[in-house]
């Protein structure tokens, strides 16, 4: 699942809500354009050529909390006991122990046929997002009554766009990630036409509309700090299982229905155990191993941390130019200022992050140990990855 990694989207735009009637016979007779509108949702199917400084800023009302239900309880077969002690019976009832162990073969039998998901498994409810590969639905698992978001990508636009290995890279990486910051994948399933991903649903919607509803379009920094710390942990969690997330922005992040955050759009992710040397992810959160065509690991991710922070307190990227070469030129050299608003350890923070040399910027333990980050975040790290 890697495809052509040489586009440099700079942002996402929202997505816009959508009140289309939530039938299934949209998903099912849809039919792929050739051009399709960009994503606008973290919910994206995949990362797409952008022009350079085009995130508009869109003052939509982000989207309406609900409540998750609990997934369906797993069915277990019951094991037979080793010394259990026979009972003697009368001769003539051998057809009424193979009555016994019948019902426990069709339940197991059951459960292997019900992992397998089809598209009727599923009440189709409204759009969430839009991208050039398909869309994202809000949806219910009939069964079990869960509701989830379902990506819905076509077949023949992944072909065409050569992106196949990056979808199954994607599906590999995210459905084995298990972190309290990080956007489940549940599965997935395929029919002739489509493939159908299901994922964790986000109700706050992403943080990138957050960040766009605040005064001055910045955050306080308890809120920041919250955010940063949050992510931190979770790019911890994922680079202690050597995968690197590549394409960390406000658009690639959710908020759960705490308002916690949610790490998404693994895209671009990519299980590097040696160093990469793959040009991809957003202009304005590229590092400067990247831009420079340096092969790289893991301390991109640092390098997007640094950004990230900088954008949640100041509301802007730290090197937003007006062309591609002059935002090439301040990241290359780590050139950019702060405002007079911010405080001394946010400076600290982001300063010892958003360092050229990869190997100088700040570990994530010491991102979550760092005073500026204790005093101000209102949650903790997990204590445990599960």
């Amino acid at each position: 699942m890697t495809g052509k990694e040489n586009s440099l989207p700079t942002s996402h735009s929202h997505p816009k809500t959508s009140h289309a009637k939530p039938v299934l016979s949209e998903i099912q007779t849809q039919k792929p354009k050739e051009n399709r509108s960009k994503p606008v949702s973290t919910y994206s199917t995949t990362p797409i050529k952008k022009q350079y400084n085009s995130r508009p800023i869109n003052k939509s009302n982000s989207a309406r909390t609900s409540s998750e239900l609990m997934p369906p309880p797993k069915v277990s077969a019951v094991p037979k006991s080793r010394n259990a002690t026979p009972v003697k019976k009368p001769a003539g009832t051998s057809q009424e122990k193979k009555e016994i162990v019948k019902p426990q073969e069709t339940k197991s039998a059951d459960k292997k046929k019900k992992k397998r998901w089809v598209i009727s498994d599923f009440n189709i409810g409204r759009p969430l997002g839009k991208g050039n590969y398909g869309n994202v639905y809000l949806v219910r698992e009939k069964r079990s009554k869960f509701i989830v978001a379902m990506k819905v990508m076509y077949k023949d636009q992944i072909v065409k766009a050569n992106i196949a290995h990056q979808v199954r890279r994607e599906v590999e990486i995210q459905t084995h990630l298990r972190h309290p910051n990080i956007l489940r994948m549940y599965g997935y399933f395929h029919d002739d036409t489509r493939v159908y991903l299901i994922l964790e649903y986000a109700p706050n919607g992403q943080l990138f509309r957050e960040l766009d509803n605040q005064p001055n379009r910045r955050f306080d920094e308890a809120k920041a700090a919250t955010y940063i710390s949050q992510l931190a942990d979770a790019l911890k969690y994922c680079h202690a299982r050597k995968v690197i997330h590549r394409d960390i922005k406000p658009e690639n992040l959710l908020l759960g229905v705490n308002g916690e955050l949610k790490m998404a759009d693994f895209g671009w992710s990519v299980h590097a155990p040696s160093r990469r040397d793959t040009l991809c992810g957003t202009l304005d959160y590229l590092s400067p191993e990247m831009v420079k065509g340096q092969a790289y690991d893991h301390s991109v991710d640092l390098w997007g941390l640094g950004v990230l922070a900088y954008e949640l307190i100041v509301g802007q990227p730290p090197f937003l130019a007006d062309t591609f070469h002059e935002s090439c030129c301040k990241i290359k050299k780590a050139r950019y200022e702060f405002p007079n608003h911010l405080s001394s350890g946010a400076k600290d923070l982001i300063s010892k992050l958003l360092v050229v040399e990869p190997e100088d910027r700040l570990p994530l333990d010491d991102v979550l140990n760092h005073p500026w980050i204790v005093e101000n975040r209102t949650t903790e790290p997990a204590e445990d990855s599960f």
